[in-house]
């Protein structure tokens, strides 16, 4: 049996390291127990809930990703929010189902607010409302969780052979990601529907870039105040 002592920090990134061989639904605390060598109960002393230990997961990666997540020091806004929602989704990745993970959760500490600060500081500064940056963070945030999520659901996936990706039945998403070929041949009386597959479900890392840019580019022109520096 163990002798080293738990504490939730302990706890939490043991299940991260569990969590990329389980995935979220086979994410247990019976599993994580065993992984630290002790009875399940004794975890009930630091999460009463399986939610109540995704939180503390959540909390943990962040404190992982602090420094990459404030940005970039002295940049201008648009290239600041970009650098962190580049960080925000390397982050999530490195973890199997790791924005579901992130998603919806309470952070149990403040690690978050030194990047949170340091953002909206950026954006107020270049004319944004606290609202308008705010919002515009938010906005940025919400893409990018979104994405990510989308993109471990539907793209490659060790070990998902035969498995459905979020679309249902158009594509099974198994270790290469959908099956694009048999998605095609199904929407073959919807051509532009079938063509945008390749888009939609190959080329992650470019399809991020440019919906980010999108949102930045958005941000600027329906949220940052008149009389601001330009965009």
């Amino acid at each position: 049996m163990a002798t080293t002592r738990l504490d939730r920090r302990r706890v939490a990134r043991v299940a991260l390291d569990l969590l990329n061989e389980t995935g979220l639904d086979g994410l247990t605390l019976r599993a994580i127990a065993k992984e630290l060598d002790v009875k399940a109960p004794a975890l009930y002393w630091h999460f009463k809930d399986k939610q109540a230990l995704l939180d503390e997961m959540a909390t943990e990666m962040v404190r992982g990703a602090a420094a990459d997540l404030a940005g970039t020091p002295d940049a201008d806004w648009q290239t600041s929010v970009t650098t962190a929602m580049r960080a925000l989704r390397r982050m999530l990745l490195r973890y199997r189902d790791g924005a579901k993970v992130y998603s919806g959760t309470y952070f149990t500490d403040t690690s978050y607010a030194a990047p949170v600060e340091a953002q909206l500081r950026r954006l107020t500064e270049a004319g944004f409302t606290t609202g308008a940056a705010a919002r515009a963070l938010m906005t940025a945030m919400s893409y990018t969780i979104g994405y990510v999520i989308e993109e471990q659901a539907t793209g490659p996936r060790p070990g998902a052979e035969g498995a459905e990706g979020a679309a249902g039945a158009e594509g099974a998403a198994g270790s290469e990601g959908y099956d694009l070929v048999a998605r095609a041949e199904r929407l073959k009386d919807y051509p532009l529907t079938a063509a945008a597959g390749e888009e939609m479900f190959r080329g992650y890392e470019d399809g991020f870039e440019a919906g980010l840019a999108a949102v930045v580019a958005g941000v600027g022109v329906t949220l940052l105040g008149p009389g601001a520096r330009p965009v």
